[in-house]
């Protein structure tokens, strides 16, 4: 079968939206004409845009695929697609942002985070010096003395170099060229072939900010570029980097054939038995920095240990270190397919700090009345919280402050005998041997 051929991938009878004179139309322009240099097929062709002025890009290439995302964040957007196909697909498709200085900039640690990763993406920054959609303001990128809206008597902040950004994070590919430069289809072309990361910035006019008002034409960009020693043309073209996808795939075929070879794979096997016959849900809350999702963990452990399917959930303030500290334990002979907690069978509370929290967070309202509730002496509920069994237990006098919370997960797996001796002994067995 005989493989079509594209003289063009713009719309028939192409109206460019963007104002006379603006560098945009040629930065487009260009890129159909790298794109018809390298003959893609418009089903494996993606490309990304940004907000501002270069967002109209959209509805000029009809037959490739074309997503529009928020302000600074179209090559996060780019990085995702991308990774989804090489990492779960077989990485045909390539993806091309298209955004502006302002986008750019503010966007920035994406682009950054894109070029160390080196994945697959080529961004294409349509640098005009300012944002052009919002009314000329200076952006990041904006030269020294040029003026715009919100520098009226010149930018006094030196421009920051885009290109030397993305070089010290071993970007893969990068270049720089004017937008009526005749050689930036083929620059193009080769960015949007790289295996990896590329950049191309684009020097460009605005016609209605840039030059009317900040005297920007072809000729003040090349005095610019001249008196920044601004190189042009390809920057970087190097091939001694991996893509991410293909670095990726590497990595997870070490890990597999570790995991052949290692013992201990982390997966917990079936050594007991449980009694249990209904999915059932226990809260345990406490002090931040007293082990109390350790003690939910080696909870969950032994029941997966006695066959049970099980889900932990944690909370706790940012500190990590003080206030209060939760965990949501959800266990069931079957499998579990919603673990939120509507009615907790069993809130083992080993302190002030978790009392706090599940009294402020609604949870001793929703106990019913054959929930069971363990809590240290040190606690008291009122009339109205205490709807079910209460049970007052020296906790923290008994086994101290960081074995609180696992008192009574012991004390409730005493109770309800759920799990067989052995297993309760597992979860001392597996406190003694992770302290």
């Amino acid at each position: 079968m005989q493989r079509q051929s594209y003289s063009t991938y713009l719309v028939d009878e192409v109206k460019f939206p963007f104002c006379k004179g603006c560098g945009h139309t040629h930065a487009v322009r260009y890129l159909d004409k790298a794109l018809t240099i390298l003959q893609r097929d418009p089903c494996f062709i993606n490309l990304v845009s940004d907000i501002g002025c270069i967002e109209l890009v959209d509805s000029l290439f009809p037959d490739i695929h074309t997503v529009h995302t928020t302000h600074g964040r179209s090559t996060a957007f780019a990085t995702g697609i991308e990774l989804a196909d090489s990492i779960l697909h077989d990485s045909d498709l390539k993806t091309v942002v298209i955004l502006g200085d302002g986008g750019a900039t503010i966007g920035l640690l994406h682009i950054v985070n894109a070029a160390l990763m080196n994945v697959d993406i080529s961004v294409l920054v349509c640098n005009n010096f300012l944002y052009g959609m919002t009314g000329g303001q200076h952006s990041a990128l904006t030269p020294m003395n040029m003026v715009t809206t919100t520098t009226p008597v010149g930018n006094i902040i030196p421009p920051m170099d885009i290109c030397k950004v993305v070089e010290s994070c071993e970007a893969g590919f990068v270049a720089r060229a004017l937008a009526t430069d005749r050689n930036l289809p083929d620059i193009l072309a080769k960015a949007i072939d790289y295996s990896g990361f590329s950049l191309v910035e684009i020097l460009e006019i605005c016609p209605e900010y840039g030059d009317k008002s900040g005297e920007v034409d072809d000729r003040r960009i090349k005095e610019f570029v001249k008196e920044k020693d601004f190189p042009l043309g390809i920057l970087v073209n190097r091939s001694d980097r991996l893509e991410f996808g293909e670095a990726y795939g590497k990595m997870m075929e070490k890990i597999g054939a570790e995991k052949t070879t290692k013992k201990d794979d982390g997966f917990l096997e079936s050594e007991f038995s449980s009694t249990l016959d209904k999915q059932i849900e226990v809260v345990i809350a406490g002090t931040a920095g007293e082990r109390v999702q350790r003690a939910a963990y080696l909870l969950l452990q032994t029941a997966i240990k006695s066959g049970l399917h099980a889900t932990q959930k944690n909370d706790n303030p940012a500190t990590g270190g003080s206030g209060f500290s939760l965990s949501e334990v959800v266990l069931s002979p079957n499998e579990i397919y919603f673990t939120e907690i509507e009615c907790p069978d069993c809130i083992i509370i080993s302190s002030q700090d978790g009392f706090k929290e599940i009294r402020a967070n609604g949870t001793l309202g929703r106990v019913g009345p054959d929930s069971l509730i363990i809590a240290d002496e040190s606690i008291r509920l009122t009339e109205a919280e205490a709807g079910c069994r209460v049970i007052y237990l020296p906790l923290r006098t008994e086994f101290g402050p960081e074995s609180a919370a696992l008192g009574g997960i012991m004390t409730w797996l005493k109770i309800t005998e759920i799990l067989s001796s052995g297993a309760v002994a597992e979860v001392i067995e597996g406190k003694i041997a992770n302290k």
